[in-house]
């Protein structure tokens, strides 16, 4: 509802039709039977748009939706190594790592220590720069081990 004793009305080609009584410009946007929006209101006077509103809106929705699928999700893939990993399963595990880096993925490396191994994080953190440097032309460190 447009409670502006005076308008600004626009008609629905975007050309400007001057200074209108709102009552005015309902009249008009109903003669050409479309809806009367009201587009900036803090402007003095405010500015009203003779438009199709529904199909207004129906457009809106499809930028908003067209806008979502071209957004890039950012995906965390997580690797589980332990620190006595075995050389075929460490280049197993690297594959692995190269591969979702190479899907645009973020990896997120984890060391699993059992028993006496948490003595000696050294080990594991020394196991995550050999990986680092391994796969250092696919990807990057972000973040560098925390123990």
């Amino acid at each position: 509802m447009i409670r502006a004793p005076k308008v600004r009305l626009v008609d629905e080609n975007g050309e400007q039709l001057g200074i209108k009584t709102a009552d005015e410009a309902r009249e008009y946007a109903w003669g050409k039977n479309l809806d009367l929006v009201e587009v900036a209101a803090q402007a003095d006077p405010p500015v009203t748009r003779v438009m199709d509103y529904g199909k207004y809106r129906y457009e809106q929705e499809q930028k908003a939706k067209l806008a979502r699928k071209h957004q890039v999700s950012i995906n965390v893939k997580e690797i589980k190594l332990r620190p006595k990993i075995g050389i075929h399963d460490y280049n197993t595990k690297k594959g692995h790592v190269v591969r979702f880096l190479n899907q645009r993925a973020k990896v997120k490396v984890t060391i699993m220590f059992r028993g006496r191994e948490t003595q000696h994080p050294e080990r594991g953190r020394d196991l995550l720069m050999r990986l680092a440097e391994d796969v250092k032309e696919i990807g990057q460190v972000e973040s560098p081990p925390l123990l």
